[in-house]
């Protein structure tokens, strides 16, 4: 009897000394936080946030605790009529060794979108790549090779090396590749079993699935990625999915090679359970959020799987970046919160923020 009460409070001691790595950044009042991402020369931090009311801004700088509108305020006013000069609904982040930021303003039509809803039947998505020497535009693509009705593109990271940029589309349910030189998209691996859901996976977050009030579960594919340091791997996975994957990079910017050869190439990494955003440091530990846990697990390069944190205060983890400062900075969203999925009750726990933890030794 004495091992077994020694064993539970070991248990719940180590819980509460995890819980305490959990460090909170900056907080939003209603605000809600979507994309997170460091840049790595500076560790200058950057948030986004979809248009959705409250509106304040899209995209943001964190200073001090505080939200500064970034590139400027301008960019951040909605205006429907110069959706090119203007965000439309910032989705994802990516700040690249270059000390460039990479802004993916992703706002798909009704039938695609994962969350949120959309009167438009078609979507609108531009890629920026902004100097954070200067905090200007230096360029703007518009995928305008993509079914705008179908994609839904997420989350986005940046090959420096080979000049390409890797989306997830769980609308499409592929990965796109594009080219930076170009602005020419190819999209592979749509319909693999490594880019759809389980059949059947529900999310089971608070004690009950998560179901919208029209009574339809939420479901994404592929949706999280994450690309290593050297740009040797891209990691990928659905969110309704319990499986990590991955593929060399060099295979994805092989344009001769068919989906069934990519599909060949693709590696299954580990067994992670369900997971929503990612991220890998310059170790090759891939960091993947855990919901059902409310934990932070990372995978390292052997493919062995260990948790990071656990902690009440994280809700939906969604997004990482990581700063030179030797932590892991992270959104809480709260998604499944939301009255859209409680019958219309906000069940979401005020303010949103940001928080960050030590990265392993």
């Amino acid at each position: 009897m004495k091992a077994i009460l020694s064993i539970i409070l070991f248990t719940a001691l180590t819980n509460i000394a995890m819980a305490q790595n959990l460090i909170e950044v900056a907080s939003f009042g209603q605000n809600q936080p979507i994309g997170v991402t460091v840049a790595p020369k500076t560790n200058r931090l950057f948030v986004s946030f979809p248009h959705t009311e409250p509106y304040l801004y899209g995209l943001t700088e964190i200073v001090k605790g505080k939200r500064v509108p970034f590139p400027n305020t301008e960019w951040n006013k909605i205006d429907t009529a110069k959706t090119e000069t203007h965000f439309v609904n910032v989705q994802d982040l990516f700040a690249d060794f270059q000390n460039n930021l990479w802004v993916l303003d992703s706002a798909p039509g009704g039938g695609a979108a994962v969350i949120g809803d959309s009167k438009k039947k078609e979507g609108q998505f531009k890629l920026l790549k902004i100097s954070l020497d200067d905090n200007k535009v230096q360029r703007i693509y518009t995928f305008d090779d993509l079914p705008k009705d179908k994609s839904a593109l997420n989350d986005m990271v940046i090959d420096n090396s080979r000049q390409l940029a890797y989306l997830s589309d769980p609308g499409l349910h592929a990965i796109v590749v594009l080219d930076l030189q170009t602005g020419k998209s190819r999209v592979v691996l749509q319909d693999d079993k490594s880019t759809v859901v389980e059949p059947g996976l529900m999310l089971h977050l608070d004690g009950k699935d998560v179901v919208d009030n029209d009574g339809k579960p939420f479901v994404s594919n592929v949706n999280g990625i994450a690309l290593t340091s050297d740009a040797r791997w891209f990691y990928f996975r659905a969110i309704n999915q319990t499986k990590l994957y991955r593929i060399a990079t060099e295979y994805l910017a092989n344009v001769t090679l068919s989906d069934a050869d990519l599909s060949s190439k693709v590696e299954l990494v580990a067994e992670t359970g369900i997971c929503h955003g990612m991220i890998a440091d310059n170790k090759g530990n891939v960091y993947l959020s855990n919901s059902p846990e409310q934990a932070i697990q990372y995978v390292t390069p052997d493919r062995k799987v260990h948790t990071l944190v656990k902690d009440s205060r994280l809700i939906w983890p969604d997004s990482f970046g990581i700063g030179n400062d030797g932590y892991l900075y992270l959104s809480a969203s709260q998604m499944h919160r939301l009255p859209k999925y409680n019958n219309g009750q906000n069940k979401v726990e005020y303010p949103f923020k940001i928080f960050k933890v030590k990265l392993p030794k």
